[in-house]
């Protein structure tokens, strides 16, 4: 299943045509062939590969290359979230977006994975026409969800810890965001709460365009793969805590 040339077929550019290469990870072998076959019965997807486990999932991300890994959170052995920081932190740029399948939305597992560098959550029920609007969304470097449901899910997690000092709204940045100007932790202090780039454009009076400049920038400087794990940085930092509104 997997291709002799990992760089073959491999679109660089989204609009370029060319397939979404897919890795699909799941310990259960009736899901993992179930989504395998769904997925490669989708125009402009192929599978490169099929893993029942974290650690099979770490080596043939390696060899195959894939833009997006649909991956089990709760495996025997290496799980999700061990094997989503592996494929991100030995991925040859650009790394692949990975996907987590769960069963509930509000899993201590996911929100490890976001931490870790997974780009979104999937619930396994999802319907065919989710599962495909996901992998797009994610491949194309899109928000997976509305942005207060991973919100409300890193809430859940850091309520729990009670990470961070109070939200202090004229603060500089907490100690872990020294890296970031001011205007680049407003972008994310309003992402994490909730709010879309258009939306947080339209409370800073900037472009959506300067948005996503900002915010690309506090991912490099602080060496974030994903939106949503920026959101969980935000959070256990103490830039934004638990119940914050989406007001400034």
């Amino acid at each position: 299943m997997t291709d002799p040339d990992p760089a073959a077929g491999r679109a660089t550019d989204p609009t370029a045509g060319g397939p979404i290469r897919l890795l699909v990870v799941d310990d259960q072998f009736l899901v993992r062939s179930g989504l395998a076959a769904l997925l490669r019965a989708a125009p402009g997807m192929e599978v490169v590969g099929e893993a029942s486990d974290g650690a099979e999932a770490v080596a043939l991300a390696a060899r195959t290359r894939p833009d997006v890994v649909l991956m089990d959170i709760r495996m025997p052995g290496m799980t999700g979230i061990q094997a989503t920081e592996r494929i991100l932190a030995e991925a040859v740029d650009p790394a692949p977006r990975v996907l987590v399948l769960t069963t509930f939305d509000l899993d201590e597992y996911v929100y490890g994975a976001l931490r870790a560098g997974a780009s979104g959550f999937l619930l396994k029920d999802a319907g065919p026409e989710r599962l495909l609007a996901a992998v797009t969304a994610v491949h194309g470097g899109d928000a997976l969800f509305a942005p207060a449901v991973t919100r409300r899910l890193v809430e859940a997690f850091t309520r729990m810890s009670d990470t961070g000092p109070p939200d202090a709204p004229d603060a500089g940045p907490p100690p872990g965001l020294t890296a970031l100007t001011g205007r680049e932790a407003e972008v994310l202090k309003l992402v994490a709460r909730g709010l879309s780039n258009a939306e947080a454009a339209d409370r800073l009076f900037i472009s959506e365009a300067t948005v996503k400049t900002h915010l690309n920038r506090t991912m490099t400087k602080l060496g974030l793969t994903s939106r949503a794990q920026a959101v969980v940085v935000a959070y256990e930092t103490g830039l934004v805590t638990p119940g914050s509104a989406g007001g400034m």
